[in-house]
């Protein structure tokens, strides 16, 4: 199976997952690059859909793929859909063509957010995450609490570490550059830092990422590391518990320039 990472509006990606005669995407905001990519591909059949969160940067292309595919939907089965969808909520299971994915839910920028992870043969997992875990930091909390960030999470943080981390927004030297101002002694985060910046010096992806490097250089998985949570604590006085650290590392970053 091999993954493609299709850019989409400024930052976006739609991830695509195909073998020689069948494609899945994730998280389609604009149809048009998945035409495209179809167009160029004719011998390969888009058949499903997979859709994290109800944003319309993930989901506005929904429309005109089913219409021109009839791939079917999978999405939270607790956040309305534009097109017919079939809901999935946490331990869900479902196969796409010999490859496993299970459903996680994982709540905090949207109530309904949820992530599928898949262990394709021979191949590292898959996570796709849209817009709950990404490179380098986490999504802003527009419906949930940070409890339930923090606890989706560590959902996350616990899968495979060789797991693929596909999340839907190139953010990664933005995040990255407020994760060095947390723990600028990281020396996993400089090494990752100057990678980045590479890749992105020659218009090439960030992601996928393995998820054993976001435990070590993501502050959003590492607000209980020592050296994390005293420099929130430094920051704002108020965060005195696994939660108010947390809340106090997002608003930093809401506030960071």
């Amino acid at each position: 199976m091999k993954l493609i990472a299709l850019p989409a509006f400024a930052d976006n990606y739609i991830w695509l997952l195909h073998t020689d005669r069948h494609a899945l995407v994730v998280d389609p905001g604009d149809s048009a690059p998945v035409l495209a990519w179809m167009q160029a591909h004719p011998s390969v059949q888009l058949d499903t859909i997979l859709v994290t969160h109800h944003h319309a940067d993930h989901t506005g292309g929904l429309a005109e793929l089913v219409a021109r595919s009839g791939a079917r939907v999978l999405g939270p089965a607790l956040e309305q859909m534009p097109v017919p969808t079939q809901g999935l909520q946490q331990g869900d299971c479902f196969d796409w063509h010999g490859l496993p994915f299970q459903v996680h839910e994982v709540p905090g920028h949207t109530l309904g957010h949820i992530a599928f992870w898949g262990q394709p043969t021979g191949q590292d997992p898959l996570l796709f995450c849209g817009d709950t875990l990404f490179s380098g930091g986490c999504g802003r909390l527009f419906e949930g609490t940070p409890a339930q960030m923090l606890d989706s999470l560590d959902r996350l943080a616990a899968l495979p570490g060789a797991s693929r981390v596909c999340c839907a927004h190139e953010y990664t030297l933005s995040n990255l550059k407020f994760a060095l101002v947390v723990e600028p002694d990281n020396l996993a985060l400089q090494d990752h830092w100057a990678h980045c910046t590479r890749l992105r010096s020659q218009t090439l992806p960030t992601l996928p990422v393995a998820l054993h490097t976001e435990r070590a250089i993501n502050p959003f998985l590492r607000s209980r590391q020592a050296s994390v949570a005293a420099a929130v604590r430094q920051h704002d006085r108020l965060a005195v518990d696994d939660v108010t650290t947390f809340a106090a590392l997002r608003q930093w970053k809401n506030d960071f320039r």
